[in-house]
């Protein structure tokens, strides 16, 4: 079968790979839509932590059952998105309910090898129903989770002044996560097209992250800040400056990864008495939040889409994505 190779930074090519061994406890799928994530750009550009190479990257995923264990309940055909964080079930993460930062947990199109290919084999309790989806739409839970699980540690409420830092996907699922949970949204971004985007989709009032922009955002939280604060720009000096932006009282969110240090200044967050949290994936009842949001059309979903190829065509878009993201929010592979 074909499968979609990074084989070290900067290089992608399609390769001829054996097709998963059979496993009597998996399900054997086929990927139908493959959802390309900044985490994929990460990994193309050699900038993710978590990785080694070469891989096979793909984790937002909608696929189709071919072949599933006696009993499972699964008959082939039917259409699931997928839950890519594989856990262990025994460390002190899972033990304590939280899966998505398992001792030993293993993403797949990360720690192993994922959906930019032709045929997948998955634990089933790693499916996620999506009944009344398309397959575009099952290709969208992932991301979204992602932003949901963010709202649900910042612990968002109807009382809060939320600011989201960052208005690529995952910025935009914990905007209009934010927003579905009552909150007061704005969004801060260095591209005005950007912000918005976070405007007509999740219904954010946009900033830019300029002097004149700086400026309004600080008069829109009446000089204040916010009660919560997301980062979802994957930089650095993004993440730092966002400590600014946190009221006192408030929390910062860090929903980005990032391989260098982050620091910030101790005599701030103590005067405020700031929470600091990192959330990172998502868990079963993000998945099935989304769901619900998606299916009862609160969640914008099929705007969010805007660029497709298909596994040939992504050798060279991929990589013009990476760097050209002019107009892009979510692009998809359909592997048909």
């Amino acid at each position: 079968m074909e499968a979609l190779v990074c084989v070290k930074p900067g290089e992608l090519r399609l390769e001829e790979r054996p097709a998963p061994k059979p496993d009597p406890s998996h399900v054997l799928v086929r990927p139908r839509r493959v959802g390309v994530c900044g985490t994929d750009y990460h990994i193309f550009e050699g900038k993710h932590p978590y990785l080694n190479y070469p891989r096979v990257m793909g984790h937002e995923l909608a696929v189709e059952v071919v072949d599933a264990p006696a009993g499972s309940g699964l008959n082939p055909g039917q259409i699931y998105a997928v839950n890519p964080y594989l856990s262990c079930g025994t460390c002190i993460a899972c033990r304590r309910g939280k899966p998505n930062c398992c001792v030993r947990i293993s993403v797949l199109g990360v720690h192993q090898d994922g959906g930019m290919t032709h045929l997948l084999s998955v634990p089933p309790q790693n499916l996620v129903r999506i009944d009344g989806l398309t397959v575009d739409q099952a290709a969208t839970v992932e991301f979204l989770a992602i932003g949901a699980h963010a709202v649900r540690r910042g612990a968002v409420s109807p009382d809060d002044r939320v600011l989201v830092v960052g208005a690529g996907p995952i910025g935009l699922g914990a905007a209009i996560f934010a927003r579905l949970a009552g909150a007061s949204v704005a969004v801060l971004d260095r591209e005005e097209a950007r912000a918005e985007t976070a405007r007509r989709i999740a219904g954010a009032v946009p900033f830019v992250a300029s002097d004149t922009g700086l400026k309004a955002l600080d008069a829109h939280a009446a000089g204040e800040g916010f009660d919560v604060v997301f980062d979802a720009t994957g930089s650095p000096p993004a993440m730092e400056k966002g400590f600014d932006h946190v009221a006192h009282g408030g929390r910062y969110v860090l929903v980005s990864v990032v391989r260098e240090a982050i620091t910030f200044m101790d005599p701030d967050f103590h005067r405020k008495e700031m929470t600091l949290l990192g959330s990172r994936n998502a868990t079963s009842e993000d998945f099935d939040r989304v769901v619900a949001a998606i299916r009862s059309g609160e969640a914008p979903v099929n705007r969010l889409i805007t660029h497709r190829t298909d596994l040939a065509g992504a050798v060279r878009d991929l990589p013009r994505w990476a760097s050209a993201k002019d107009g892009l929010i979510k692009a998809v592979i359909e592997i048909d």
